[in-house]
């Protein structure tokens, strides 16, 4: 099944979320995923993003860079990033650089619309 893959950069399981959350409400300047910042706050998923996914009619997966490693066998790509998985082949979609320009959540939805609108999945 074709989808979009979202892939935070950060670990997955319990203690890594709580790790998560104390790094984002001491040092937010200093946390090293920007998809995480932009689509989370301390109570979990933002609203307008959760609605955002929801209305695209497309399969939406999110994993963590462990995740990723452990299902697709990638590694070394630079994260957070987005992937689409088309004829069981997945394909970076949206860069980490791309990514780490965004200072919004708008920003980040008018991006994957865009992207959506330029390449459909």
């Amino acid at each position: 099944m074709d989808k979009l893959i979202f892939v935070y950069n950060a670990d997955s399981g319990v203690w890594n979320a709580m790790k998560d959350w104390a790094h984002k409400i001491v040092s937010p300047e200093t946390y090293a995923c920007s998809l995480c910042a932009l689509t989370y706050d301390n109570l979990g998923m933002r609203r307008p993003w959760r609605e955002f996914i929801k209305e695209l009619g497309y399969d939406v997966e999110f994993l963590h860079r462990d995740e990723l490693a452990e299902q697709y066998g990638i590694k070394n790509e630079r994260l957070p990033a987005a992937f689409i998985l088309q004829n069981g082949k997945l394909k970076l979609w949206i860069k980490c650089e791309a990514m780490d320009a965004l200072n919004s959540l708008d920003e980040l939805q008018s991006l994957v619309t865009k992207k959506l609108a330029q390449e459909p999945i």
